[in-house]
C-alpha cells in the first residue's frame, strides 16, 4: 500500500500528537472513495510521475517504488531545488538519498535564476534511466508531459515600462486591451500578473503570447511513457499534516537554516520563495514572536497546498487520482 507525510505546532499540538501516539506515530487519512495504490499496480517499465499537494506522502510513495522496484526519484518541487533549504522544504533526508538514487534536489545555489526551461533541460539528461518524477510543481509536471513554448526573455525596459502601467490607475484594463484577441481569450485577464507577462510578451516580440504558446515543441515525456499519479488527501487531514510536519521542522532545524541565510535574505530572490521562509525571518528580525511566526508559515502552507490542488484539478485531469496512505507518513 502507499501515499502519506508530517508536520505540527502550538495549540492543536498536543491533540495532534496524542493522536499520533495513538495511532502508532501516524496521522490516519480519512476514508475515501479513491484507491490506495499497490506497488503490484505500478509499472516498472514505465517512468511514474507522482504529482501531490505539499504533506501527502508523494516523497514517501516514490522511495517506496524506487527500493521495491529501482528507479532515479527525480524531484518536481520548484522549491526543493535550492541548495540552502533542505529541512524547511522538506527534502529527502540524507538516509532516504541513501537508500536510492535521487536527482535535481539541492542542486541549485541562492541567486541564481532558475526556470522551468532549466528543469526540463537538466532533466532531459536523465531520461536513459527509469524515472520516478515527483513533486508538486504543477507547472514542472504539465510542462513535462505536454511540453513547453520557448518565450524570450523580457528585456529589463519592457519589464519597467509593463510595472508602470500596471500601476497606474486603470493600468490593468488598458494591458487586457492592448492584447492580441487570442491571447486575451485564453488567459486569466483578472490575473494582474498574467496580463503583464502577456502585455510584455507582445511588446518585446510583437507576437502573442498565444502566438508563441502555439509552437509548443513535443514533450519529453509523453502520455504513454509514463504512469501518472495524483495524490489526493481530505482538506482537513491535510492542514492537520501540515501543521504536525511543521512542528518537525522547526525541531529539526529549520530555523537554524533560516538563521544562516539571514545575512543574504532577499525576499525579491526565488530562493526567499520557500514556504515558511519570510515568518521565520520576521521573528529573527524580532518583528514577531515565534508562535505567531509559526502560525502565519503553517497558513501559508496550506494555502500554498490549495493552489497546488487547484492548479492539479484544472489542468492535469487526465492523471489518475489515488488515495493518501497511512503507510506513507515520511517528510514529503
Amino acid at each position: 500500500m502507499i501515499g502519506h507525510v508530517g508536520s505540527f505546532v502550538s495549540a492543536p499540538v498536543a491533540f495532534i500528537a496524542a493522536q499520533n501516539v495513538a495511532k502508532g506515530g501516524r496521522v490516519q487519512p480519512p476514508e475515501s472513495c479513491l484507491p490506495v495504490i499497490r506497488l503490484d499496480q505500478i509499472d516498472p517499465k514505465r517512468h511514474l510521475l507522482i504529482a501531490g499537494p505539499t504533506a501527502s506522502g508523494k516523497s514517501a510513495l516514490a522511495l517506496r517504488v524506487a527500493r521495491a522496484q529501482g528507479g532515479l526519484i527525480v524531484n518536481a518541487d520548484a522549491l526543493q531545488i535550492w541548495s540552502c533549504w533542505r529541512v524547511l522544504t522538506a527534502r529527502p533526508s540524507p538516509e532516504d538519498e541513501a537508500a536510492a538514487p535521487h536527482a535535481l534536489y539541492g542542486h541549485v545555489a541562492p541567486g541564481v535564476t532558475y526556470s522551468v526551461g532549466d528543469w526540463l533541460r537538466d532533466l532531459a539528461g536523465l531520461l536513459e534511466r527509469r524515472l520516478i518524477v515527483v513533486g508538486g510543481t504543477g507547472l514542472y509536471l504539465t510542462a513535462l508531459t505536454q511540453g513547453l513554448a520557448y518565450v524570450p526573455p523580457t528585456p529589463s525596459e519592457i519589464r519597467a515600462e509593463g510595472d508602470a502601467r500596471l500601476a497606474a490607475e486603470g493600468g490593468l484594463a488598458r494591458m487586457v486591451a492592448d492584447l492580441d484577441p487570442a491571447t486575451r481569450d485564453r488567459i486569466d485577464i483578472q490575473n494582474p500578473a498574467r496580463v503583464q507577462r502577456a502585455w510584455e510578451v507582445l511588446a518585446a516580440t510583437g507576437r502573442g503570447l498565444a502566438d508563441w504558446q502555439a509552437d509548443t515543441p513535443p514533450p519529453l515525456v509523453a502520455p504513454d511513457q509514463a504512469q501518472r499519479l495524483v495524490v489526493t488527501a481530505d482538506r482537513d487531514w491535510l492542514a492537520r499534516r501540515i501543521a504536525l510536519r511543521f512542528g518537525q521542522m522547526m525541531q529539526h532545524g529549520a530555523l537554524e537554516e533560516v538563521r544562516a541565510m539571514l545575512p543574504h535574505w532577499n525576499p525579491g530572490q526565488q530562493w526567499a520563495r520557500a514556504i515558511g521562509a519570510p515568518e521565520l525571518v520576521a521573528h529573527l528580525r524580532g518583528q514577531m514572536d515565534l508562535p505567531t511566526a509559526t502560525e502565519r508559515a503553517i497558513i501559508a502552507t496550506r494555502q500554498y497546498a490549495k493552489s497546488q490542488r487547484i492548479w492539479f484539478r484544472g489542468r492535469m485531469k487526465d492523471w489518475s487520482p489515488v488515495s493518501a496512505d497511512a503507510e506513507n507518513t515520511r517528510n514529503d
